[in-house]
C-alpha cells in the first residue's frame, strides 16, 4: 500500500533511505560517501524544502519510500530507497508509478553516474539520460548540492521534458 508519508514516519524514512544507500558504499566517489549516507540534519532540511516522501507498505511495514518535489515548471524524484532485503520486487516501480500520476510537468531525476543500477531502473521506466550540459545547468537550477556531486552526477528526464 502506497501512503503519504506523516511526521511520526521520520525516524523509518530515516532508516530506509541509510539501509538502502549501502548499495552506494564502494561506487559512488569515496569523498561522497559518508556513514549515515543522510543525517538526521540533513533529512530534516531535505523535508523543510518541500521533499513530501510516500512510503510503500507490507503488513504494516514501511519498506520503500520515495520523495517528490514540486518546483515550478518541474517535478524531482528524490530520495527513492526500498529497503536492502526487499530489494527486486516492483517496489521502487509501483512508488515511481504513483508519483508520476501525481506530476503534471515534466519529471527529472537525479542521481550518481557510477549507480548503473539505479539509472538502467529509470530508463527502464522511460526515463532518458540528458547530456552533461544540460545536467550541470539543471543540477544547478533545482537542486542544492555541492558542485562534487554536480560532477559525480547524471540526470534523467521523462518523456514529456523539452530542453
Amino acid at each position: 500500500m502506497i501512503s503519504k508519508c506523516e511526521q511520526t514516519d521520520f525516524w523509518q524514512i530515516y532508516d530506509i533511505i541509510n539501509d538502502g544507500a549501502l548499495a552506494y558504499r564502494g561506487v559512488i566517489p569515496e569523498d561522497r560517501w559518508h556513514d549515515p549516507y543522510m543525517t538526521e540534519k540533513d533529512l530534516k532540511e531535505q523535508i523543510n524544502e518541500g521533499v513530501e516522501f510516500w512510503s510503500y507498505r507490507e503488513n504494516g511495514q514501511m519498506i520503500g519510500v520515495m520523495g517528490i518535489q514540486f518546483k515550478g515548471e518541474v517535478t524531482l524524484i528524490r530520495h527513492a530507497y526500498v529497503r536492502t532485503s526487499q530489494r527486486n520486487n516492483g517496489i521502487g516501480s509501483k512508488l515511481l508509478e504513483h508519483l508520476r500520476e501525481m506530476s503534471t510537468t515534466p519529471i527529472l531525476i537525479g542521481t550518481w553516474a557510477d549507480a548503473a543500477w539505479a539509472i538502467k531502473f529509470y530508463q527502464k521506466h522511460g526515463f532518458r539520460l540528458l547530456t552533461d550540459d544540460e545536467k550541470n545547468r539543471l543540477l544547478k537550477k533545482y537542486w542544492s548540492i555541492p558542485p562534487r556531486q554536480v560532477e559525480t552526477s547524471v540526470v534523467l528526464a521523462s518523456a514529456d521534458w523539452k530542453n
